[in-house]
């Protein structure tokens, strides 16, 4: 295992398991988007999450695939570190594309804040996503252009929004670590510190929210599984289970 200290575990893993948790949740838009353009296109986005959580896992643990998942699939649920929004079930696929911009929006600051970090290879992972995720925040805003433009679309994506907002407060719950992970310089800033100017992008995108009405739920610096995290992670398993002595 490569030689981090537990705050930058924690800080690393809370990136990770997110980026795992939406590539996944992309992926099960395959073959029942509402469309080809889209099925393609959250295929495509899913991919590079998964690909980010890898390099994010692989900076714990070392390249061995045997190694990289264990940690990526065979932790306790009270090990993982990803937000509510990632592990939230969102059958509706207005709730998706909404929740696909809004992570976005954050992810691009998140990535930010490991450009100068103390561990080199988070600095190096950062270059790589940040030039990826201009093509995943260009396919929202693309998407989303003509959706606002056509009232009953409107409506739909504003209740969605109004509806996924709560969750995805959840992004900027630190995890545990995260205080002396920053002292330490493996990131710049905490979650928190990049909420302002994520909600600035939001009223750019979507008109001013009333922030104010916003209820998120309460913090829990990560540490606690949201209902439908052990069902999605029971369908990730459906292959692995077969043998987990086989690396697929």
């Amino acid at each position: 295992m490569n030689e981090v200290s537990p705050a930058a575990r924690d800080v690393i893993l809370a990136f990770a398991d997110d980026e795992h948790l939406m590539g996944q949740q992309h992926t099960e838009w395959i073959g029942v988007a509402p469309f080809l353009e889209e099925d393609l296109a959250f295929a495509s986005i899913g991919q590079d999450e998964l690909g980010h959580a890898a390099l994010l896992y692989e900076a714990l643990v070392g390249r061995d695939d045997a190694d990289i998942d264990a940690l990526a699939f065979f932790r306790e649920p009270a090990d993982w570190r990803s937000c509510a929004l990632t592990e939230t079930t969102l059958p509706e696929w207005s709730d998706s594309l909404v929740r696909h911009w809004l992570y976005d929006a954050a992810e691009e600051l998140r990535w930010q804040l490991f450009a100068d970090s103390s561990l080199p290879v988070l600095a190096d992972i950062s270059v790589r996503a940040l030039s990826e995720e201009r093509f995943h925040r260009r396919h929202g805003d693309a998407l989303l252009d003509v959706l606002l433009s056509v009232d009953d679309a409107r409506d739909r994506v504003m209740a969605s929004l109004r509806a996924v907002l709560p969750l995805a407060m959840t992004l900027f719950d630190g995890a545990p670590g995260e205080t002396e992970a920053v002292a330490q310089g493996v990131v710049s800033a905490p979650l928190a510190a990049v909420q302002a100017p994520w909600r600035a992008r939001v009223d750019d995108r979507f008109g001013l929210v009333d922030w104010a009405t916003v209820a998120a739920p309460a913090a829990t610096q990560r540490t606690q599984r949201h209902a439908d995290f052990a069902p999605m992670l029971a369908r990730m398993l459906e292959v692995l289970d077969l043998d987990r002595t086989v690396t697929w």
